[in-house]
């Protein structure tokens, strides 16, 4: 069964960058999309940022447009996250999630089918 990891989460101050990586325990030649998404205390997880291998089309949330940037390594089956000008808002747990095929809206939980156990980013005012 394929597993995810992310790491790179920590704490940082309000204007800071992190960078997070999440990698799949297994490759398939089935690999479709990979993406981010988010969970702070009391909130919805909502998604973030998504990339589709096919073309490396991404898709990212508004609230993080123009300061998080994913890439990712196909042949890796790796996903990043660049999270420049952290806010306070910002913070929450970070999953990565990850889908074979297309099954739904990538932007949307039900796209896929795979999730990390989360890395939490904390950024201070």
């Amino acid at each position: 069964q394929v597993q995810l990891v992310e790491s790179g989460g920590g704490l940082v101050q309000a204007g800071g960058s992190l960078r997070l990586s999440c990698a799949a325990s297994e490759r398939t030649s089935g690999s479709y999309a990979m993406g981010w998404f988010r969970q702070a205390p009391g909130k919805e997880r909502e998604f973030v940022s998504a990339i589709r291998w096919s073309g490396s089309i991404t898709w990212s949330a508004d609230s993080v447009r123009g300061r998080f940037t994913i890439s990712g390594d196909i042949a890796k089956t790796t996903v990043y996250l660049q999270m420049d000008s952290l806010k306070p808002e910002d913070t929450a747990v970070y999953y990565c999630a990850a889908t074979a095929r297309y099954r739904g809206s990538l932007i949307g939980q039900g796209g896929y089918t795979y999730w990390g156990q989360g890395t939490q980013v904390t950024v201070s005012s």
